[in-house]
C-alpha cells in the first residue's frame, strides 16, 4: 500500500499509527496490559489474527518491545511508545468533551467497561476479607463476577467461589453512563441500575472506584 506522499512528520506518524485498532492496543497496555489475553480482553471485538498484526507492526516501529514472560510472551511500551501516552490521553479528552453521550444509541459492549472498572478499582476503599460482585447486564447470556480483595482485584466468568455479596443488574446504557460521567450514581438508578446487597455494602459501591479517567471532563456543550 501506498503512503501519503508527504514529508510532514504528522502525516508518517498516521501512516503507522493510524491504522483501526492501533492506538487501542497501545491503550490498553498503557493500562497495564502486558500479556496477549489481556490485551484482547479490553478490545474484544478485535480479531486474535488482527492483534497479533498489530501488535507486530508496533514492534517493528520501536513502540512495542517483546519478551518471552514465566506464562508467555508479555509486552511493553518502549520510550517512543510511552510517549504515545500524551497523544492517547489528548483523544480522550477530545472525545470526552466534543463528541455527543448518548448511551442508549451507541453500539457498546459490556466486556470492555468492565474491564476499565476492575483496573480502576480503590484498594485503599476495600476492607475485611474477599467481596465478589456480581454483574447482570441486560442482553448477555452470562454474568460476571469481580473479586476485590486489598491484594487482588479479577474479573471472572464465574464465580471465583466466595458468596456473592452484592448483585448489580443494569442496562448496559445506564453502567455506561454512570462509569463515564454522564450522570450521577442516583440518575443510573434512576434508569434501571440497581444493587442488592447489604445496605453498608450497596452505600459503599461506588466509592470503591476511581470512576474513568476523564469522567471529569464535561460535554463542550
Amino acid at each position: 500500500m501506498s503512503g501519503y506522499g508527504q514529508f510532514c512528520s504528522m502525516a508518517r506518524a498516521h501512516e503507522v499509527l493510524g491504522g483501526r485498532w492501533t492506538l487501542l492496543v497501545v491503550r490498553e497496555i498503557l493500562c497495564g496490559s502486558r500479556r496477549f489475553n489481556e490485551i484482547h480482553r479490553g478490545i474484544p471485538r478485535i480479531s486474535r489474527t488482527m492483534l497479533s498484526e498489530r501488535l507486530q507492526e508496533l514492534a517493528a516501529i520501536g513502540v512495542l518491545s517483546r519478551t518471552d514472560g514465566k506464562y508467555g510472551p508479555e509486552y511493553d511500551l518502549t520510550a517512543s511508545g510511552r510517549e504515545l501516552a500524551a497523544l492517547v490521553s489528548a483523544m480522550g479528552a477530545w472525545g470526552q468533551r466534543w463528541l455527543p453521550r448518548r448511551a442508549d444509541d451507541e453500539d457498546l459492549d459490556a466486556q470492555p467497561l468492565l474491564v476499565d472498572m476492575a483496573r480502576r478499582v480503590r484498594a485503599d476503599a476495600l476492607s475485611g476479607g474477599p467481596v465478589v460482585v456480581r454483574f447482570e447486564i441486560e442482553g448477555e447470556r452470562q454474568p460476571r463476577f469481580l473479586l476485590l480483595k486489598a491484594s487482588e482485584v479479577s474479573l471472572c466468568t464465574q464465580n471465583p467461589g466466595f458468596p456473592e455479596a452484592l448483585r448489580v443488574r443494569a442496562p448496559l446504557p445506564a453502567l455506561v453512563a454512570w462509569w463515564r460521567g454522564d450522570v450521577g450514581f442516583a440518575q443510573a438508578q434512576g434508569m434501571g441500575l440497581s444493587i442488592e446487597g447489604s445496605k453498608a455494602l450497596v452505600k459503599a459501591f461506588p466509592d470503591w472506584f476511581d470512576r474513568y479517567l476523564f469522567a471529569d471532563i464535561g460535554p463542550a456543550a
